[in-house]
């Protein structure tokens, strides 16, 4: 499996996404900075967390407009597979890829910490290798990750079967106490009208091994690789 994670000024999880991808795949990754124009032949695609250009504007708004992403663009709408983790995950909503946006945590904090998801959807070239209802432990960093959208885009997010992952407790319930920044309907993760582009707001990266204290996120880079090789 051929990958490119697209570096911007910000980025600080890159090389934490290489590693993972390394490790699991037993291929590197192609690094390609935000100002180069073409992206190498590759399967995947991964915009990594971070704080691209400070957020300033907007988180992802200025990263949006980055020449590399207006390839992506063009790419992802031709189906190649594109993967946003946190703040790649506000990008693909700045740029039109997934619908809705990435808004302040409700009580305005940098929340830092491990958080349980549901994986929603099993069918997926992300997620292949759980199973629907499988709960895991990602961890989350960030202050602006409150997903928003008008209701319309949510109920149709639902009917199609586009909600990736939800925030819940450790027996799998959809509880507002398990929600940790007011994302609409404990939504962490949802994914494109295909299926192969997904914004995920925890960091399965930081799950891929057990000296970091889990390996619950390894299922995403385990499913693309099976997927996509």
């Amino acid at each position: 499996m051929k990958t490119a994670v697209v570096v911007f000024p910000g980025s600080n999880c890159d090389r934490d996404v290489a590693v993972a991808v390394e490790n699991i795949t037993g291929t590197k990754p192609h690094m390609v900075w935000h100002r180069e124009a073409e992206l190498p032949d590759v399967d995947l695609v991964i915009l990594p967390g971070g704080f691209s250009y400070g957020d300033y504007l907007r988180a992802g708004a200025m990263a949006a407009h980055s020449p590399i992403m207006q390839t992506v663009k063009v790419k992802a709408e031709k189906g190649l597979p594109v993967l946003g983790i946190c703040n790649g995950f506000q990008v693909l909503t700045e740029m039109g890829l997934l619908p809705g946006a990435l808004m302040k945590n409700r009580g305005i904090k940098f929340i830092n910490r491990p958080v349980t998801t549901r994986v929603e959807q099993s069918q997926t070239i992300f997620t292949n290798k759980y199973a629907a209802g499988t709960v895991i432990s990602i961890p989350i960093a960030h202050s602006i990750g409150n997903y928003f959208a008008d209701e319309a885009t949510l109920d149709r997010l639902e009917e199609r079967g586009l909600v990736a992952f939800r925030y819940c407790d450790e027996d799998g319930r959809i509880l507002d106490e398990a929600n940790p920044n007011g994302s609409a309907r404990n939504i962490a993760g949802i994914y494109n009208e295909t299926k192969t582009v997904l914004g995920y707001m925890p960091h399965p990266e930081r799950a891929c091994d057990p000296l970091t204290g889990g390996t619950d996120g390894r299922g995403v880079f385990e499913s693309l690789l099976g997927a996509l090789s």
